[in-house]
């Protein structure tokens, strides 16, 4: 496990300062969007009254020039979602999805035929009504495991400076 409190130095795109490794912004892609290509996230909030909210969401993608995550959806301005970070500031997500292993794999891994591979953001949140409403979340921590073709089984922990 890694754990650091840096950036990056530029992603596979060539901007300038990301807080992903390529490896992390390879797997985030292009996010998911309306029509349901890519990865399906989870978003957690804090309730008022300090209950988590974890709901899932089809739409979200990093933004290369904000170095965020941006969750959309249909009336998102009247979920508890928007509302809970609208109120607080704070989010996290996780997109994940599982990879099928070779035959030769699956010893290895314990007899599995699969094998989990996510990255989770947590960090300070907008709730942004203009143009369309999104919520934004800012990284802070990030947690990644299965996204290094190389070391699948790494997980790879750091905290975001600002």
């Amino acid at each position: 496990m890694g754990i650091a409190s840096t950036n990056h130095d530029h992603d596979p795109e060539g901007s300038a300062m990301t807080a992903f490794t390529p490896q992390e912004l390879a797997f985030l892609g292009g996010g998911r969007k309306a029509g349901g290509q890519g990865n399906l996230a989870r978003i957690a909030t804090v309730g008022k009254d300090g209950t988590p909210h974890v709901v899932p969401v089809g739409m979200w993608t990093h933004d290369p020039t904000e170095d965020t995550i941006d969750v959309r959806g249909r009336d998102l301005e009247k979920t508890k979602k928007f509302r809970d970070v609208a109120r607080s500031g704070r989010a996290a997500i996780v997109i994940d999805d599982m990879v099928k292993l070779d035959p030769s794999e699956r010893e290895a891994a314990g007899g599995w035929d699969s094998r989990p591979r996510a990255v989770e953001v947590r960090g300070r949140a907008e709730a942004i009504m203009e143009p369309q409403p999104l919520i934004r979340i800012h990284p802070e921590r990030i947690v990644s495991w299965g996204t290094d073709p190389d070391h699948p089984n790494e997980r790879n922990a750091r905290t975001v400076s600002s």
